[in-house]
């Protein structure tokens, strides 16, 4: 499971947010790897296409603004990306979506997305989530443990 976002940004710093709830509240099977990849995710997509082996399955955790309500989760396969972004640099969007493409087809690799519908991203640098982004982060985590098909077992 890959958290996505700039802490930096508000509600951008969602993914890396989902990471750190998972680590100090879940216990995490040895076979699942979290990993909080930040603003450099393309990097680690691009190393996992060239690899020898490829995990089974990677989820993608991110922020996104769809002009939907705040805090709604959207769950989303790779082809569900509207084709304006595919090629989207910006760090206030979706990962480059042919790089999962690519890990779906040519890799084999099943890819799910899950997003939340940001409250805001401010332009200016402002750590910290909103309300309703942070009231996702729990209902996000038990949605990655549904889609792993794992059970959840949290931390005491």
């Amino acid at each position: 499971m890959l958290g996505c976002g700039n802490i930096l940004f508000g509600d951008d710093g969602f993914g890396p947010a989902v990471v750190k709830h998972l680590q100090k509240n879940y216990a995490i099977p040895s076979n699942v790897g979290v990993l909080n990849a930040g603003t450099s995710v393309r990097n680690l997509l691009f190393t996992l296409i060239l690899s020898e082996k490829h995990p089974d399955k990677i989820i993608i955790v991110d922020a996104v603004d769809f002009g939907k309500e705040p805090g709604e989760i959207l769950e989303l396969d790779p082809s569900d990306i509207p084709r304006k972004k595919i090629d989207d640099f910006s760090m206030h969007q979706l990962p480059t979506s042919n790089l999962l493409n690519e890990l779906k087809e040519l890799c084999g690799v099943e890819v799910k997305i899950i997003c939340v519908q940001v409250q805001h991203i401010p332009k200016e640098v402002s750590t910290g989530l909103t309300k309703v982004i942070k009231a996702s982060i729990p209902k996000v985590c038990e949605l990655i443990f549904s889609l792993l098909q794992i059970p959840v077992t949290t931390i005491p």
